[in-house]
This record gives structure tokens, sequence and C-alpha cells, in this order.
């Protein structure tokens, strides 16, 4: 009897600790986080989207996929049923996306905002707010597919142009020309290892000159040195020739109006004279032409006019 009594205690015991277990299990796993409905309307694959998939705003986990389901209003549209935590920041902006996990092909749900509307988006059971769900990026690829197959094929055929037998000639032939400047380079470089190695000595030849070049600098900037004192020299010969040629200006200026005043009166009355000899040769020399006895015997005496002794009257004389 003692023995079923233990057994029977022990078996007791033993439900008592499950049932207590699976109390705690069901207390601690409860979520009692107040959550609001939302409807993602889809015009997209929703492929590898399942009930119970995570709910994420900006990689933050803040809710679940409740349910998902053809819209039977809209013909091809879909409606998924989110479950959201009260807190999250849904707004009049807010959108969603399909993300997925890894390459396991699972999606989940993935939840932003553009912040254009920063009003709240109410949103309860008996009146449930929509939310737009834009296409992924594996659908925005399938979209685009003919023109990324069309930009591929392009790709290819320039690839399959570069490899045609000239173009491979030309590739040569280039890099021939980039071997012989290569090979020129090297020359060059040997070239100019002599060069090279009298640099240091050039240069230290010019740190001298350039020093050479300070000191003579300072000499001339010298107030007391001879380049400024033979300057000051130079000036003032050249204020002593100002001098002179100040005065030599003078004697010009004033030899001048003694030639306007006395010389130049002298020399018309010499001028005249000369001119008045000048008509008296003149005249002697038409003489001598008309009679050159006047010379040996004078000029012969005028013909008696009228009332002279000795006048004739034409007419009588040819009489």
């Amino acid at each position: 009897m003692e023995n079923k009594s233990h057994a029977f205690l022990a078996g007791l015991f033993t439900i008592g600790l499950m049932v207590a277990i699976g109390v705690a299990v069901f207390f601690f796993n409860v979520d009692r986080t107040v959550r609001v409905p939302y409807d993602l309307v889809a015009r997209t694959n929703v492929t590898g989207l399942y009930s119970d998939a995570d709910v994420r705003y900006r990689g933050l986990g803040v809710g679940k996929v409740q349910s998902i389901k053809f819209d039977q209003g809209h013909p091809g549209q879909i409606r998924i049923r989110i479950m959201v935590d009260k807190t999250a920041p849904i707004t009049q902006s807010t959108f969603a996306t399909l993300g997925f996990q890894g390459v396991t092909g699972i999606a989940f749900v993935q939840l932003d905002d553009t912040g254009k509307n920063p009003a709240p988006l109410p949103s309860s059971a008996q009146q449930v707010a929509s939310l737009p769900l834009r296409p992924g990026l594996f659908d925005q690829l399938q979209q685009r597919g003919d023109v990324l197959i069309k930009k591929f094929e392009r790709i290819a055929d320039d690839a399959d142009r570069f490899l045609s037998d000239d173009m491979r000639d030309q590739v040569m032939q280039t890099t021939k020309s980039l071997q012989g400047a290569a090979d020129g380079i090297a020359m060059l470089s040997k070239q100019v290892g002599p060069v090279a190695q009298q640099l240091p000595r050039t240069l230290h030849q010019l740190d001298r000159t350039l020093a050479s070049t300070t000191t003579l600098a300072n000499n001339l900037s010298r107030a007391d040195g001879p380049f400024v004192t033979n300057m000051n020299k130079a000036g003032e010969a050249a204020e002593r020739a100002g001098r002179v040629l100040n005065e030599v200006n003078e004697s010009l200026q004033e030899m001048s109006a003694r030639v306007g005043y006395e010389t130049l009166p002298r020399v018309n009355s010499l001028a005249d004279d000369v001119g008045s000899a000048a008509r008296s040769v003149d005249h002697a020399a038409d003489t001598f032409n008309r009679n050159p006895r006047s010379v040996l015997f004078g000029a012969p005496q005028p013909a008696p006019g009228p009332g002279e002794p000795g006048f004739q009257w034409p007419a009588a004389a040819s009489k």
C-alpha cells in the first residue's frame, strides 16, 4: 500500500509539474503587443510571401502577416492583411515592398516612408486602412527584362566586334607601339643617368651662384654702397648738365634776338647795295655791247635836240 501511495504521489507531482511548465510556456509566449490591422494592395507577384511572415519597418520587426487573399472587388489584385504594432510610425506617405531573406526565397514585408506627408494613418478592425505595395527589386528587374536583354545583346555585339580579327591586329599593333615607347623610355633613362649624376654638382654651383647674387643684391641695396654712390654722382652730373643746357639755351635765345634785331637789318641794307651795284654793272655791260669803242673813246655825245646848236630836222637833212 505504501509503495502504491508513493507512486501515486510521484505521478501526481509529475503531472502537476508538466501542467506548470505548460502554463509558464504559454504565459511567456503569449504576445501581448497591441497591433493594428492594415491592408496592402498588391498588383504584382507576391512569390515567397506566406502567412505569419515578418513585417519590418526599415529593418525593425513591427508585426506579422495575417492573411493573403484575392481582392474580390478588383480582379487580379491581391490584398494582404498585416498586423502592425500600434507604436509603429505609420503615416500617410508610408508604403510597403517585398524583401527576401538571403537565398531562401522566403519573403517578408518591408515598410518605409517617403516623408512627404507625416500625418498619421489611422486604422482599426472596423475600418482597415490600405497601404500601397510597390514593386520590389526583382519585380523591377522583371519589368525591365526586355530592355536589359537588349542592352546585354548590344554589349555582346560590341564585344564580338572588339574580338574580331581586325581589332586584334590593331590591338597587337598598339601593343608593339607601346613596347617601342617603353624601350625608348628605357634608353632615355640610361642616357639621363650620367646627367643625373652631375645634377648634385650643378645644384651646388647653382646654390653658390644664388648666394653670390644675393650678396650682390645686398651690396647694391646698401645706402653707402658703390652702386648707390655712383648713381648719386650720375644724378649730380645730370643736374650739372641740365644747368649747362639751360645756360646754352639762354645764350642761343640771346644770340637769336641779336641776329633778328641787329644783323638782319644790316644784311638787308647790304643786299640793297649789292643789288644796286649789280644793276650798274648790268647797265655798263649793256652799254659796252652797243658801243665797244666807248671804252677807249668815251661815250658818244648825244645828238642835239630841238633848240640846241647843230640840230637839224630830219626832212631837211634828206633834201
